[in-house]
């Protein structure tokens, strides 16, 4: 009963079910919780949702920027721009709205259905770059709001006033940075005070809004019958600003007398007739054009096309009449409309994009596409009639000019436009930034989950109008809206990227009907989301995706301690699925042969590791590659050694933390120590993913009376690992093997090859000497021969061999007499031997029944003979003569033979031993690692107390060994 409750308590749970996904109550249940709840007034979806998103939509791009895009990038391919941007838009819409239909959504919102779906590491780094993002957007609506204040209500405000030509841009900016600091002082203010002024000041901005759409719309009308008077003065097919003069004429008629006019005085020297003049200005007739045709007058058909420029040019009227003048007039000082920022597609992408990005800071709040769909036609039809105008002419808003009843309606609901979204982004930041600490994935940002009694966050609010500062002191509408672009892409794509990892996981509770139809479309989005980032800026998207990437491993170093079930392990266990039952199609190719490694760990009483430098040198020959099981036995019943086994993996996970081994652990309980070691080395991993390489360390007490069934242990594991065609590394003396914080500035390490392996004592070296800790020795290899080969060529031969690798290695061919070193090859001879004397047996046989029948005859033959036969055939007869060859006599002869083999055999070994261990003594006694082949136990199990006397023998002297044994099989290929 208390882990399995009563049916009543899950049916009281289930119906007070709120279909929160889980991990939502983590930051909710705080401290704030306790207090008494706030009832907070419901704006419902059209107050709350539908006017505010469309308030950001039509906002400073549009009142700003937009005909400035459309007359720079043409007809054709500003609707590509509007329709790529809003194609973006649309589609994370419906991903996001799929993956809301999932649970509710509760504080935090995009960062919230993010982190839930793709894992907290994901959900922090998109979380803060939407944060960014909304900060920047407070300091872009903030910026447009200065532009219009001092651009077309009041220019005498400014601070900062031009002294000469061309400084009239340095003015504006410093301007905005001044009067941007006081705004946002105010509008920080504003929002501490309350968020329900926000929201009453956001109906009254609105209505501006609103209001302003309607005149335009109702002026694009009115053009059509009625063009409104918009003169533009042109000098060939060049245009002039009308700020220094008043008439748009070289000559003047009064009285029948020809004057010059303050435009003739700004291109001559003087102000008579006969003056010299600029050669354009002579060559060319200047005219006066209305800038608003109307709809009905062609003017669409000819501003289909861009006319991109680079900064400094002049601003010239297409398919009008133009004669060149000379290439050295000075254009400095004369009337001319220069582009003060160089033009091209991707750029006025990056512009643009910010004005889609109002809808998507409501989707949360709403699971209707009805708002996607309809803002996005808003969008389009609202921008598709405006023609290529330049710049704001004569100090007017364009869009105000084009406006019906009066321009003044389109300058106030602008400026109330952008004041409202700016106000906007202020109330929205904090309360990200709030939701994002309390969840605690970020540390050294949970101060700014604290806030006010009533939870209004005042330190994410502080923190905000820092941020929004940076891009106020910028003070370039054109230089801020790439960059918030950038952070609400990243934000966008992984949106996309979530409903598509859920759609492909077919999660339970994933309500889409239509995956397939899902997944396209967020894929699509995703992509499309990437190729905007890099379309509006390279480097800028390089920079957001660095800082995403940074705040993605921040939060996976410190370790966030959240189990939200994220798609991305999903995923993840699907790709490892796949993976594995691809790799089950066949045994690894030679090239593909890493040594995956099986370690097998000895614990004391406490359940501590023995030899913990054992995964120190794991972690140094894997270096986080491949696959690692750590592994170890206890010893009793399961059911008893439940709480010894959590106890044991915990240590040893812990200490592979610290030695940075990456890898699993495996624990086993066993009745029988020797039955424990056996059952890891056959069934540890997990299909294709298994071991080849089993690494343990020395038995170092194996000639203890107390202890003295480790050497058993330890032969017979040596056994299991080449039945199972396994390789065998075996550390001697491995309390003397390097931490991973040491290094070896010099030192060699040393490779005894005597028998071929396969590869592997040259592959181990290679391996280890990626690591720092061995980054500095220096590899030798020393090899055996014996008196009659020719040593020379031998050296040449693996010269080349190791050139074939590509190892820089020393050779040094040692050479010893055969009887020296009969001990390493008596293995491959011992079979052929012993099937040598079983035919001696045969034929020995055959010979003593041939001579029994022999004798038998004499003897019967001799019954009928003289007393002297019979005496000698008598004494040519043993006492027992065995009348047949019998199959006990026979086994019993056969194990004489084998025993005065072993003995034979212990007695090469040991002589080996001695001899080859001198000259390793020789040659390596100071080597910072020694590899040395091991060759394998002794057929008969009565010799393996003499084969451990033989491996020890053979190493003894040394400081740090390692043993090597081969799988039988070749681990390393030859490239040429």
């Amino acid at each position: 009963m208390d882990s399995n409750p009563m049916v009543s308590s899950l049916l009281n749970k289930l119906a007070n079910y709120t279909n929160l996904t889980q991990g939502v109550v983590e930051h909710e249940a705080d401290e704030d919780s306790k207090r008494k709840e706030v009832k907070v007034p419901r704006m419902g979806t059209f107050i709350g949702v539908y006017l505010p998103c469309l308030q950001n939509i039509l906002g400073v791009i549009l009142f700003l920027r937009l005909t400035w895009i459309v007359g720079t990038a043409g007809v054709l391919e500003s609707f590509i721009i509007v329709f790529m941007c809003c194609a973006c838009t649309m589609l994370t819409a419906i991903s996001m709205s799929a993956i809301a239909t999932n649970g509710v959504v509760p504080a935090g919102g995009s960062y919230y259905m993010i982190s839930r779906s793709l894992g907290p590491e994901f959900g922090g780094a998109v979380g803060l770059c939407f944060y960014l993002g909304t900060t920047f957007a407070g300091a872009m609506y903030i910026l447009g709001t200065i532009e219009i204040l001092l651009t077309y209500i009041s220019p005498s405000a400014a601070i900062f006033k031009a002294e000469e030509v061309g400084e009239e841009t340095e003015a504006m900016l410093n301007n905005m940075r001044v009067y941007g600091t006081c705004i946002i002082i105010l509008m920080a203010v504003v929002v501490f005070v309350g968020v329900k002024y926000v929201n009453k000041l956001a109906l009254v901005f609105l209505a501006c809004v609103i209001l302003s759409i309607i005149a335009i719309y109702a002026g694009v009308i009115k053009t059509a019958f009625d063009p409104p008077d918009f003169p533009i003065c042109l000098l060939g097919n060049r245009t002039l600003s009308k700020r220094n003069f008043d008439v748009c004429a070289k000559f003047t008629e009064s009285n029948n007398e020809t004057k010059t006019t303050s435009l003739w005085r700004l291109f001559c020297d003087s102000s008579l007739l006969n003056a010299t003049c600029d050669d354009y200005f002579t060559l060319n007739n200047v005219t006066e054009i209305q800038g608003i045709p109307g709809i009905m007058s062609g003017v669409l058909t000819d501003n289909l096309w861009s006319t991109y420029s680079e900064k400094g040019s002049i601003v010239e009227k297409k398919h009008q009449p133009s004669v060149a003048g000379s290439e050295e007039t000075k254009l400095g000082g004369l009337p001319y409309v220069f582009t003060d920022i160089m033009t091209y597609f991707t750029m006025l992408v990056g512009i643009y994009f910010p004005s889609v990005t109002g809808r998507y800071n409501y989707f949360f709040v709403s699971e209707d596409v009805y708002l996607q769909a309809n803002t996005f036609s808003v969008t389009v039809t609202s921008r598709e009639f405006f023609v290529k105008f330049g710049e704001a002419v004569n100090g007017n808003l364009v869009v105000g000019t084009l406006a019906w009843p009066s321009p003044w309606v389109i300058v106030i609901g602008s400026f109330f436009s952008t004041c409202g979204a700016g106000l906007q982004s202020l109330t929205g930041a904090p309360r990200l930034l709030q939701a994002i600490a309390r969840d605690g994935i970020v540390p050294f940002i949970q101060v700014f989950g604290h806030g006010k009694a009533n939870g209004e966050p005042t330190w994410a609010l502080l923190l905000t109008a820092g941020i929004c500062e940076i891009g106020i002191l910028i003070a370039s509408l054109d230089s801020v809206a790439p960059i918030l672009s950038m952070f609400f892409l990243m934000c966008y794509m992984f949106v996309n990227l979530a409903c598509a990892v859920q759609t492909l996981l077919r999660t339970p509770n994933w309500r889409p009907r239509f995956k397939f139809y899902h997944w396209t479309l967020s894929f699509l989005g995703m992509s499309l989301c990437l190729a905007l980032m890099f379309i509006c800026s390279w480097y800028y998207a390089l920079i957001a995706m660095l800082i995403a990437g940074c705040i993605y491993k921040y939060i996976e170093y410190r370790g966030a301690e959240k189990e939200w079930g994220d798609g991305i392990r999903g995923l993840s266990l699907n790709a490892a699925r796949y993976a594995l039952l691809r790799v089950e199609d066949g045994p690894p190719h030679t090239k593909n042969w890493r040594p995956q490694l099986l370690v097998l760990l000895n614990l004391d009483s406490e359940q501590l590791v023995k030899h913990p430098r054992l995964l120190s040198f794991t972690s140094q020959l894997k270096a986080g590659k491949g696959l690692t099981i750590v592994g170890s036995v206890l010893q009793g019943i399961y059911l008893d050694k439940c709480s010894e086994t959590q106890k044991a993996e915990e240590n040893v996970k812990a200490l592979m933390g610290v030695e940075k081994t990456k890898g699993f652990c495996q624990i086993v309980v066993s009745p029988n120590f020797r039955d424990g070691i056996s059952y890891l080395i056959q069934s540890a991993g997990l299909g294709g993913m298994k071991h080849n390489t089993v690494l343990m360390a020395w038995p170092q007490s194996w000639k203890q009376t107390e202890n003295r069934f480790s050497w058993k242990n330890f032969v017979d594991t040596v056994r299991e690992t080449t039945a199972a065609q396994q390789a065998l590394l075996v550390a001697k003396n491995i309390d003397l093997f390097p931490t991973n914080q040491e290094r070896f500035t010099e030192g060699n390490i040393d490779v005894w090859w005597i028998v071929h392996d396969g590869g592997m004592l040259m592959l181990l070296p290679f391996l280890l000497r990626q690591h720092k800790v061995w980054r500095k020795c220096k590899m030798r290899i020393f090899t055996v021969a014996q008196m009659d080969d020719n040593s020379i060529q031998m050296k040449k031969d693996l010269q080349m061999f190791l050139y074939h690798l590509r190892l820089n290695a020393e050779v040094e061919v040692v050479e010893m007499l055969e009887n020296d070193i009969s001990a390493f090859t008596y293995e491959k001879t011992l079979m052929m031997e012993q099937r040598s004397q079983m035919l001696k047996q045969m034929q020995l046989s055959k010979n003593e029944r041939e001579r029994e029948a022999q004798l038998i005859h004499d003897r019967n033959t001799a019954s009928h003979s003289s007393p002297a036969v019979k005496a000698s055939v008598a004494a040519a007869l043993p006492e027992k003569v065995q009348m047949t060859w019998t199959k006990e006599k026979f086994v019993a002869e056969k194990h004489k033979t084998k025993d005065s083999n072993v003995n034979q055999s212990n007695v090469r070994r040991m002589h080996t031993a001695v001899k080859l261990n001198g000259v390793v003594l020789n040659k390596s006694q100071h080597a910072q690692l020694v590899l040395l082949n091991m060759p394998g136990p002794p057929k008969n199990r009565k010799g393996d107390e003499n084969y451990m006397e033989f491996l020890e023998v053979l190493t003894e002297g040394l400081d740090r060994v390692l043993l090597v044994r081969g799988s039988g099989r070749e681990v390393i290929t030859i490239y040429s």
